[in-house]
């Protein structure tokens, strides 16, 4: 048995990581700018921003109190910044109550990147000269905002990783990589309230405030809607697979009682296909048309054994029976999400173009082409196969009689497409 996770080592070193972030958080702290009015808004903002944040169905919580940080990093410090961060994870634990190792791990990023992120930048304005008049500055500003959510994430995702034992690069590809463009989009507008900042003082900061609460809506949004998308293509795939199982297993039922039937049903779909890309069709309705021929005997499962199995006279009453075929298989198969236009061919297999045809009675295009396709195949097989009921012709006999229902029974075209199919 492989062990829990987390083990007390594990929470143990995330205890002593936290409390050395918050020994560098303590000596890095004279230097940081402990402008009150602005640190008392961007507290109120994130800490807001975090208790309010949206929970998707995968337990992901989208918050704007990132873009606070960013600012925080950037015009008070890397330890005001840990702060900030430090204080908006215990308070959205208060609402949250997650477990205390997820809080060891949520206190001990959110000290650490913004520390991390906010030293590198102070450096890199210190050694650089750069002030906030030049537009260098606000490029800095979106490096720090890449930079933050990349430690960010790295060090979330991989703790996930450790606790789930799951591939990090999994994690990248479905939590990260979705989210880009929107985190492109809050950087960019990172980098615009700095700017409005530097030009109107706190009234700019108060603008943002504004614009946290409306971007974390709209990535809440943005996320839920991914994730029922998701949701609705696996359960789609699971549908799709449980309607093929069944029909699947109808077909089988059938094979084992009739294995004439299961034999003709493949041929007739071989063909169709064949005269479907020989006629120029679409690869579409090249499948449909190959689907709808293995399905379109599946309604004789109400037929008795005594008239599958016949090898004497049929009565009436077995003649009508038998005509009911059709429309058993096209129900059976309409009741099947997305099948409904193989339940439309099925239903008219049977027709002939003189209108002389069942259940319908339909005449010339009115029957639907893929199934005048199967009509031209099954007759054939019919004719020519071995395992039939009646005793079988040659396959000239056959191409002969195809070309005297032409038009009366038959598709001409498609029965002259068959016949080249045929002596090619």
């Amino acid at each position: 048995m492989e062990n829990e996770r987390p083990t007390r080592l594990s929470n143990a070193l995330l205890l002593g990581a936290l409390a050395a972030a918050i020994a560098v958080g303590v000596w890095q702290g004279s230097n940081a700018n402990w402008n009150p009015a602005l640190f008392g808004i961007l507290l109120a903002f994130s800490a807001f921003s975090d208790v309010m944040s949206i929970e998707t169905e995968s337990r992901l919580k989208i918050s704007g109190n990132f873009l606070a940080l960013v600012l925080a990093i950037v015009f008070l410090g890397g330890t005001p910044a840990a702060l900030i961060g430090l204080i908006s994870i215990l308070i959205g634990w208060l609402r949250w109550r997650e477990s205390w190792h997820d809080l060891l791990v949520n206190s001990l990023t959110y000290v650490s990147f913004p520390l991390v992120v906010g030293i590198g930048f102070h450096a890199a304005i210190e050694a650089t000269g750069v002030t906030s008049d030049d537009p260098a500055f606000y490029v800095l500003v979106f490096g720090v905002f890449l930079a933050a959510l990349a430690m960010n994430f790295s060090m979330i995702a991989a703790y996930t990783c450790y606790l789930e034992r799951s591939s990090f690069v999994e994690k990248v590809r479905t939590a990260l990589i979705p989210l880009l463009p929107s985190e492109l989009a809050a950087a960019l507008m990172a980098c615009g309230v700095a700017f409005i900042y530097n030009g109107i003082g706190l009234a700019g900061v108060a603008l943002f405030g504004i614009v946290l609460v409306t971007f974390q809506y709209l990535l809440g949004a943005l996320l839920q809607s991914q994730e029922r998308a998701r949701e609705l293509e696996m359960r789609t795939k699971q549908l799709a697979s449980f309607q093929v199982g069944m029909l699947s297993a109808l077909l089988r039922t059938l094979d084992l009682r009739d294995q004439m039937t299961a034999r003709h049903s493949a041929a007739v779909a071989r063909y169709s296909r064949a005269i479907a890309k020989k006629a120029g069709l679409s690869k579409q309705e090249e499948e449909l048309v190959h689907i709808s021929a293995l399905l379109h005997d599946i309604g004789k499962f109400i037929l008795p054994d005594r008239i599958l199995k016949a090898n004497v006279p049929l009565t009436d009453e077995d003649w009508m029976l038998i005509k009911r075929h059709p429309q058993q298989g096209a129900r059976v198969v309409s009741a099947l999400d997305g099948y409904g236009p193989i339940a439309e061919v099925i239903i008219a297999h049977h027709e002939r173009i003189d209108g002389k045809g069942y259940p319908r009675g339909l005449k010339g295009d009115d029957i639907p082409k893929l199934a005048r396709i199967i009509s031209v195949s099954d007759t054939y097989d019919v004719m020519t196969a071995r395992d039939s009921y009646r005793t079988p012709m040659s396959s000239q006999d056959a191409i002969d009689e195809l070309r005297r229902v032409a038009g009366q029974q038959l598709d001409a075209e498609f029965v002259e497409i068959f016949i080249e199919l045929l002596e090619g």
